[in-house]
């Protein structure tokens, strides 16, 4: 499979959660924290985030830095429905960075239209067992928009699908010293996992403070 090299960045608190029970999450990591993703944005090629992120936090997903930004990454969403909205911030910032909607390929196509008639990006791939078909999705990022380095920045689900198909190479990790108890929103969702073997794992390669943060960065073993 022709695919990006994967990044999946978390920011959390202490006990791994993304958000409240009610979906807030702004701000859980301090300002330095931010910069430093603002950093690793500007060092991919592509940025993605799945449809419930999208709708309900509104990210722009621009690289903000103090320095100027030679180019801004290939925004990504993966849409099944298409049902980004045309006013979203990402729909109104097409003048700052390209966006790139995946969706179904049984999706409405008027839909799709809309979307690339305000200047979006549009493709189709197959379904998958959770939504769409993440693979066929890299690969259209890969081989027709040339990511050749994707960051994947959430929501749960698309965390989850990510580690689920061992697709993620490195995980950058910002912690912060908070606690958001067992209510708030899972960094990574279910995965299905029947044994302690089949995990995942990971080698921790670089640990720093970030302002009141942690961020800790890992890579897949094997």
């Amino acid at each position: 499979m022709n695919r990006p090299r994967i990044t999946l960045k978390i920011a959390t608190s202490l006990d791994g959660r993304i958000a409240t029970a009610a979906g807030e999450s702004r701000w859980i990591t301090g300002p330095e924290a931010r910069a430093a993703v603002h950093a690793l944005r500007a060092a991919h090629d592509g940025v993605l985030i799945g449809a419930e992120t999208a709708v309900i936090d509104d990210p722009e997903l621009t690289v903000r830095t103090e320095a100027a930004t030679a180019r801004q990454p290939l925004r990504v969403v993966l849409d099944s429905r298409l049902r980004l909205s045309p006013t979203s911030r990402l729909m109104r910032s097409l003048a700052l960075a390209p966006l790139l909607v995946i969706g179904a390929r049984d999706a409405d196509r008027t839909l799709a239209a809309r979307l690339e008639a305000a200047g979006a990006r549009v493709a189709h791939v197959p379904r998958g067992l959770d939504g769409l078909d993440v693979e066929a999705a890299l690969d259209v990022m890969h081989t027709a928009h040339g990511v050749d380095a994707l960051m994947v920045e959430g929501g749960g689900r698309i965390a989850a699908s990510f580690v689920k198909a061992r697709l993620v190479d490195r995980i950058e990790w910002f912690r912060a010293p908070i606690l958001l108890g067992g209510e708030g929103r899972p960094a990574i969702s279910a995965i299905a996992m029947a044994a302690l073997a089949d995990a995942p794992r990971f080698t921790r390669v670089a640990v720093r403070e970030v302002g009141p943060d942690l961020w800790e960065s890992y890579e897949r073993e094997g």
